[in-house]
């Protein structure tokens, strides 16, 4: 298993080894001790989530109050989906950077994004599952969305799909109407860079 830090600091991509035969394939896609010795603190799982989506469906950009926020460990067992994460620290020398990875079923990568990232994706195939493992429960109230299609963070999603066919954006009504990057700092919407340094230092 390697691990790769991407341009937004606190985002990894995790490539695991595979092990194939003519019965198929065995892999083991997360590690605690390999994880915090790489990222430099331990990873404390609080929930785990799947989420099944149609090519288009686009999800994000996700993120949740500092502290604890959520750190999530993200891989997709089925079909493909390009993931996102979103630097939306205020304060952040890279405030409003991005970084993809494709996640799919064949190199069957990981990412895991620490505290006061934001999170988005598309799927780019029919069924395409994706699994969360998370560091903290969901909690309604402290959960906040930036709108995936903003185009002051410009993220370039893809207009194919998997099968070469056009693929047409699918919003959900609450990423609809979520705020712009600027409009969610304005308001006071976003974690800053202090507080979710602060609260990543005091991880064992």
């Amino acid at each position: 298993m390697t691990y790769r830090e991407l341009s937004v600091p606190g985002a990894w991509e995790i490539t695991p080894r595979q092990h194939g035969d003519p019965r198929g394939v065995f892999l083991e896609w997360f590690q605690g001790a390999p994880f915090a010795d790489a990222v430099g603190h331990r990873f404390d799982l609080a929930q785990a989530n799947c989420s099944v989506s149609a090519a288009g469906v686009l999800r994000g950009i996700h993120y949740a109050d500092v502290p604890p926020s959520q750190a999530k460990y993200v891989t997709c067992a089925r079909g493909a989906v390009l993931d996102v994460i979103v630097d939306i620290r205020v304060g952040s020398p890279t405030f409003g950077r991005w970084d993809t990875v494709l996640l799919d079923d064949v190199d069957r990568r990981a990412v895991y994004l620490s505290e006061g990232l934001g999170h988005a994706f598309m799927s780019l195939e029919d069924d395409s599952t994706v699994l969360y493992l998370c560091s903290t429960p969901y909690t309604p109230g402290r959960e906040h969305g930036v709108h995936p299609l903003d185009p002051t963070v410009g993220i370039v999603w893809p207009t194919t799909a998997r099968d070469g066919s056009p693929l047409t954006p699918q919003l959900s009504d609450k990423d609809e109407a979520a705020p712009s990057l600027l409009e969610a700092r304005d308001q006071g919407l976003l974690p800053t860079w202090e507080a979710a340094r602060a609260f990543i230092s005091g991880l064992g």
